[in-house]
């Protein structure tokens, strides 16, 4: 493992973002981080997932995941403005089970986040340039349902994409459960390597 939880709650904490404790289980702390590489189209982020189980013991688990768009989107954007990259923060009940694209549950934006526009049609991620607030379908959701995927490609025009899909599933089952304890509204803190 990457990082540790006391490596993440330090950054958070740095920050003034809320790292989520009750001293109950299943509240859940969603982090994506993403990596020092400026190369899109690989599973080269992480997504952490903390909370304490029904012993009220802390569990930390790690999944390989990309926080960037995939170079067909990047060079084919849908939107005028260009593909979406999103910003690192804390987007507080972000997220909501819901249907990706109609078809599976996945988390699905609910609240407005921030994106960089990038719309130069190359494959480099412009982290610089302008930014739009709003809901965008920017969800966090699987790649490939019958096993992995090693480049990210069309899964990702700005969303959070687990590279395999047990992970994504483990995810997912432990949301479900989190939301039928606390509801159906989730957190998620976006970090960068570069903060540790």
């Amino acid at each position: 493992m990457k990082f540790t939880r006391d490596a993440l709650v330090q950054v958070l904490e740095k920050k003034q973002y809320r790292f989520f404790d009750n001293q109950k289980p299943y509240n859940l702390n969603i982090i994506g981080i993403r990596s020092n590489n400026p190369i899109a189209n690989s599973f080269d982020d992480w997504l952490y997932l903390i909370y304490r189980d029904e012993h009220l013991e802390w569990k930390i688990f790690e999944f390989a995941i990309t926080t960037d768009p995939g170079n067909y989107w990047l060079q084919n954007p849908s939107n005028v403005n260009g593909t979406a990259i999103l910003v690192p923060g804390q987007y507080r009940q972000s997220h909501a089970i819901g249907l990706h694209q109609g078809r599976y549950e996945a988390l699905k934006q609910q609240r407005p986040v921030t994106v960089w526009r990038d719309n130069d049609r190359d494959t480099s991620l412009d982290m610089n340039g302008p930014t739009d607030t709003g809901i965008f379908g920017i969800n966090i959701h699987r790649s490939n349902a019958n096993g992995e995927s090693t480049v990210v490609e069309k899964w990702s025009a700005g969303c959070q994409v687990f590279k395999k899909v047990n992970d994504f599933n483990f995810f997912m089952d432990t949301c479900r459960e989190a939301a039928r304890r606390f509801g159906n509204s989730f957190t998620y803190t976006l970090l960068e390597e570069s903060e540790f």
